[in-house]
């Protein structure tokens, strides 16, 4: 099933998607382009990500800041 783009640029992601990907009212999406495509990655604030001992609260930001790197840079090596 296709999904239109609108006049400003929108398009509805299915609810099934949302609903896996916790997907709410001002979620951010980070667009990748590849050779097959453009992916839709979720863009998780890294405090939903805190369980953390705030004490290494920097090591765990810098850490995780690496992961989506790393991320950009293998999509990217794809195309």
């Amino acid at each position: 099933m296709g999904y239109t783009v609108t006049e400003k640029g929108t398009v509805t992601i299915p609810a099934e998607i949302r609903k896996k990907y916790r997907l709410e009212k001002g979620s951010c999406i980070e667009f990748i382009e590849t050779d097959e495509g453009v992916l839709l990655v979720p863009v998780i604030p890294f405090e939903d990500l805190f369980g953390a001992d705030k004490a290494i609260k920097e090591t765990v930001y810098q850490m995780i800041k690496e992961l989506q790197e790393e991320r950009r840079k293998e999509a990217s090596d794809e195309e």
